[in-house]
């Protein structure tokens, strides 16, 4: 987009002066010499390297530096052939701009020094000495093999993308809100494993490769855990023979390129191309994508981590800062990126305009994003202008913008993130208050029922309906294997002696820990299972689940798989095929949610002398959370104008003993009927019930009302 919009300014070369056709006026100016090559000012408002008619426009900023210098690289070497600093003359206010003529994008790399003043104790560390990445890059070179550090100095280079992309006539999905299902995954691992059956593994085209899989599942959000170019290599270490690295990646080298070691080729220079086609293919198939963005820190760390990007252009205006100098660390992860100071501000923003324009993306969920809310000394604010900014911004108008509210320095604003009715949020109320009552604890009935009847107590009825992503699992954490297989977590292979990774998991094991062949436990934890996704996929607010989860994978114990590059954190499709009963019930179920809109939103002020939603115990318009505190009854009902009124009522019982549960009354005319029973693995045609039904220990029944 940048690229085209320049070409539109710049004519052809002649022999000694440029004819440049500059915003509302046109120059004849003669070029300046640096190192061998032509050069003039640039474009000071466009950030980073673009590609232009016979040459690269550089343009960087940085408000306390007193000189800077472009250096570049030939592919892949660590030595500059050629320093270029830019002359003061080309400097307007903060920003460095300068055009270098004749430079072809295929031949070289790039970086910048930066001189400044050195004063830690005011969060200025300046190094000329240093390298250091563009912060608006959009390539980044040194890892495009997985799992082979760039150089134990980190020098980090760019490369200038040329952005030719054909997108076609290709128009997004625009799915509503309400009716999302998120299907949460890790690029690397969903197709790793020998079992995945892909002749790419472990890449973007090898994700391409399972769309017919994702199709047949029925998920219409595809959730990538983050893509940007991260540092595998962070933390490197070998435990008991096994090597670990930083897999997740979540530790952001560049916030503007792609992670170039998920490409099944190198793109030299068309960098990005791999996913483009990605995201085109699913898009075509009705299918969103949605990136993990990591803005709440990066991968410079504290004072004792690497200096590669921000701590040489700005330390103190990237981060946040104690009065001494030191780095506040709301992130658990060393650092906290100083979100809404203007400079921080403005690059997020244009960072996710870049994603929405030139890769079409269609949403985000922004890791620890209360962080994206607290001020420059890291107090919390009522209006972020951040997020505020990303919310009206009308390039992001018909983006997913999805929060994790809550952050590592125990800020919690679930229910209370600032949204102005655009922000949404993976609740994790509804995790932990569904985990709790899943597997039996006592009074957790009426928490439940809230959960499922779309939290209105966290976000009101109407005003903020869209606003809870429901989950019971996602990354981080068990799987839904796993949450009925493990009382505690069993991370030793991390490396910590099992300290890091949450405890307070709300799991059970169902009698024995791990695995078992007993055919009761494992009866028993299919059942589990069957019952949390029945639940999640009636549940008002907006369905998200971990991949794998419908098909019983497994990460053996491990809530805390950030560092595991193997089988621990890779999907095994050889579950697929063991485990077909299972994952013909999530396509059951994702289709029954698609066919009764009343789950998904308010269709109306109700149906059938009914109300929208209600709860109900064992007797119907008697919730008697107290005497039956672990049975929860929830009715959604609704009637679309020209349609017929529907009804759907969710029976969930979590004692370990049988039921027997009175309907609320149909019209004369109409009837229950049972379209779900998690007590049996296969779903067979409905069964028609009339005043009341008997439901087995630890199980749901979802019943619709039907005409005739």
């Amino acid at each position: 987009m940048e690229s085209n919009k320049i070409e539109n300014m710049v004519q052809k070369e002649s022999e000694h002066i440029k004819e440049v056709i500059l915003p509302r006026t046109i120059h004849l100016v003669p070029l300046d010499q640096l190192d061998g090559y032509d050069v003039r000012p640039g474009f000071y408002e466009i950030n980073g390297a673009t590609a232009i008619p016979g040459g690269v426009n550089f343009t960087v900023h940085s408000h306390g530096a007193t000189s800077i210098e472009l250096l570049l690289f030939h592919r892949e070497e660590e030595k500059p052939y050629a320093v270029l600093p830019f002359p003061q003359h080309y400097r307007i206010g903060n920003v460095y701009s300068m055009i270098v003529f004749k430079l072809n994008i295929e031949e070289f790399e790039y970086a910048y020094r930066v001189d400044g003043p050195y004063e830690p104790e005011k969060g200025l560390i300046f190094d000329r000495n240093r390298y250091l990445l563009d912060p608006y890059a959009k390539a980044v070179t040194g890892q495009s093999q997985w799992g082979v550090s760039s150089s134990s100095e980190k020098h980090y280079k760019a490369r200038v993308v040329k952005d030719d992309f054909d997108w076609g006539d290709l128009e997004a999905p625009l799915l509503p809100m309400e009716d999302l299902i998120i299907y949460e995954l890790h690029v690397r691992g969903f197709t790793k494993h020998e079992s995945s059956g892909v002749f790419k593994p472990g890449t973007f085209a090898g994700l391409r490769e399972k769309l017919p899989y994702l199709k047949e599942l029925g998920v219409n959000v595809v959730e990538l855990m983050p893509i940007f170019e991260f540092d595998e290599m962070q933390d490197y270490r070998q435990v008991d023979g096994q090597e670990l690295c930083n897999y997740w990646g979540y530790n952001t080298v560049s916030f503007f390129a792609p992670n170039t070691s998920y490409t099944a080729s190198r793109e030299y220079n068309r960098e990005g191309n791999e996913l483009k086609s990605l995201i085109m293919e699913f898009n075509q198939n009705g299918i969103e994508v949605y990136l993990d963005v990591v803005f709440n820190h990066t991968a410079e760390g504290n004072e004792c981590g690497p200096f590669f990007s921000f701590k040489g252009f700005d330390n103190n205006i990237y981060y946040m800062l104690t009065p001494d100098g030191k780095y506040y660390n709301f992130s658990g992860c060393g650092n906290a990126l100083n979100c809404n100071h203007p400079i921080v501000r403005q690059m997020i923003l244009d960072c996710l305009r870049y994603w929405v324009t030139t890769y079409r993306v269609d949403g985000f969920r922004f890791d620890l994003a209360s962080i994206l809310s607290r001020n420059e000394d890291g107090t919390p604010m009522s209006d972020p202008p951040l997020l505020q900014s990303l919310a009206f911004d009308p390039i992001l108008g018909d983006v997913k913008l999805i929060a994790e509210a809550w952050d590592a320095d125990g800020l919690y604003q679930v229910g209370t993130f600032p949204s102005w009715n655009r922000w949404a949020e993976w609740n994790g109320r509804y995790r932990d208050d569904l985990r709790r009552y899943l597997k039996g604890d006592a009074g957790m009935a009426k928490a439940a029922a809230q959960r499922i009847g779309g939290s209105r107590d966290m976000y009101g009825a109407l005003s903020r309906k869209n606003a809870s992503v429901n989950f019971i699992t996602c990354h981080d954490g068990f799987t839904l294997n796993d949450l009925f297989s493990y009382n505690m977590k069993h991370n030793e292979k991390n490396g910590w002696n099992n300290t890091d990774g949450a405890n307070d998991n709300n799991s059970w094991n169902c009698g024995v820990e791990g695995e078992t062949e007993d055919p009761a436990i494992l009866e028993l934890r299919r059942r589990l299972m069957r019952n949390a996704f029945a639940v999640l996929m009636c549940s008002r607010g907006i369905p998200m689940f971990l991949a794998g989860d419908e098909f019983c994978n497994s990460q053996f114990g491990n809530n805390n798989a950030y560092c595991q590059d193997n089988l621990t954190s890779w999907l095994d499709w050889r579950l697929l095929s063991k485990n077909q009963g299972m994952f013909r019930f999530f396509q059951y179920m994702i289709r029954f949610r698609k066919e009764h809109r009343v789950l998904r939103t308010n269709i109306s002020d109700g149906a059938l002398g009914f109300p929208d939603v209600s709860f109900h115990g064992v007797e119907p318009w008697k919730r008697a959370f107290e005497e039956y505190d672990r049975y929860v009854g929830v009715m959604f009902a609704g009637q679309e104008q020209g349609q017929r009124p529907e009804a759907v009522y969710l029976a969930s019982n979590a004692y370990w003993e049988e039921l027997t549960v009175s309907l609320p009354t149909l019209p004369r005319d109409m009837h229950w009927e049972i379209r779900a029973n998690t007590w049996v693995e296969e779903q067979k045609s409905g069964r028609i019930v009339k005043d009341s039904l008997a439901i087995g220990p630890r199980s749901v029944i979802v019943l619709t009302g039907t005409t005739g």
